[in-house]
């Protein structure tokens, strides 16, 4: 097939002769959804009432609230497309720091039966890269009782831990269409935060980078830095500047791509990437030996004592507890390291309007367009003096 044909084979796909009803099913986030699968999976429903789908991260989305009349649907988070479905009363939640994702599959406590998985073409061994992500895959992949592969020929192969062979599926599809997108823009806000943030980032330091506009324009900061290593959840456009540019240094290790068609060009047979299990890339014993970890998160929103809301806005379920409690305290802990959570400066209240996701006794440094709140060590009063300044707020 020709790169950047796209087309949908959902009605050829018999899912039927895999799933059962009752089934858990489980499949690849954000840039990792294998659509064609996925339109599968809501078209045939019928055949399987009373599935289960986890979803993680959704931005195709392909999965609607009228599909709950068969499918009972389940995620980590209200990200992108989930918004709506949680919003309709139909997702389910689990707010659980990333880290613990893997042991959930594993003691089955989220069903996983059937993986759909969006894979690379192999490569001359014949071994398939799981392309763009690997995260909560690896576990799940672990549990399945079978796996279906949709092979896509837009998806670079990438080091992957593990890669797979055909005997491992017990059904491929090929495809060639894009995959999911996830754009990055930078305005005068993002570059204002960046550049503030830019500031407590050491030399050498190890960077995580979480999910958003603000994070990934801080790694657009850093590109005069050398010596830069990179451990995180997700890669996005950002750490492919960075490398570019000569910022970085040593293997760059992540659970997802997640971006543009320049980062996945850049990720292509790249032998410097590395796409991990969450188990590695958010487990506390590999954290521990990270030295000068600079964890960059995002937020819904903070209060004046250093609490953060990262799951609900305005009453909608958007966000997640997700990987940044996992790598804050990783942050916090390590020799030089610091926890950055970067967010516009009306984001900073008396009150949070949703539930605590990093309690406060995990405060690092807020970072607005404003500049910067440095809370480490700081009573609750002056926390609040210095947040307050921050905000305009008097």
């Amino acid at each position: 097939m020709e790169p950047g044909f796209c087309h949908s084979i959902a009605p050829m796909v018999d899912l039927a002769g895999i799933l059962r009803p009752g089934d858990g099913i489980v499949w690849g986030q954000a840039c990792a959804e294998p659509q064609t699968l996925v339109e599968a999976l809501v078209a045939q429903r019928a055949a399987f009432s009373g599935a289960h789908a986890f979803l993680g991260v959704s931005h195709s989305g392909l999965v609607k609230p009228e599909h709950a009349d068969h499918l009972r649907l389940a995620s980590y988070c209200g990200t992108g497309a989930n918004r709506a479905l949680a919003d309709a009363g139909v997702l389910e939640l689990y707010p659980v720091p990333y880290s613990q994702l893997g042991g959930l599959f594993e003691r089955k406590s989220i069903p996983c039966d059937v993986v759909l998985l969006q894979v690379s073409p192999p490569n001359g061994r014949g071994e398939y890269s799981l392309g763009l992500a690997v995260e909560y895959l690896a576990p799940a992949l672990k549990a399945a009782r079978a796996i279906v592969a949709e092979v896509n020929h837009r998806v670079p192969w990438t080091h992957t831990e593990p890669l797979l062979h055909r005997k491992d599926f017990a059904r491929i599809v090929e495809t060639s269409r894009d995959p999911v997108y996830m754009s990055y823009r930078t305005g005068e806000t993002e570059l204002a935060v960046a550049r503030h943030a830019a500031a407590f980032v050491p030399e050498r330091a190890v960077l995580e980078c979480g999910l958003g506009q603000l994070p990934n324009a801080v790694l657009g900061a850093l590109t005069e830095r050398r010596g830069l290593r990179v451990h995180s959840g997700a890669i996005p456009d950002g750490v492919a500047e960075l490398h570019r540019c000569g910022a970085l240094t040593g293997e760059i290790h992540g659970g997802a791509l997640m971006g543009t068609q320049a980062l996945f060009d850049w990720a292509r047979e790249n032998p410097q990437l590395r796409l991990h299990s969450s188990d590695y890339t958010h487990g506390a014993a590999q954290l521990a030996r990270l030295e000068r970890f600079v964890a960059i998160n995002s937020a819904v929103e903070i209060d004046f004592t250093g609490q953060v809301n990262a799951e609900v806005a305005r009453g909608s379920y958007v966000g997640a507890v997700g990987g940044a409690l996992d790598f804050i305290r990783a942050a916090n802990q390590s020799p030089g390291g610091v926890s950055l959570v970067v967010l516009q400066a009306s984001r900073i209240v008396e009150k949070l309007s949703g539930p605590v996701a990093t309690p406060r006794s995990e405060a690092g440094v807020v970072v607005t367009e404003k500049g910067a709140a440095d809370l480490r060590g700081c009573t609750l009063r002056e926390r609040e003096r210095r947040l307050r300044a921050l905000s305009g707020s008097s």
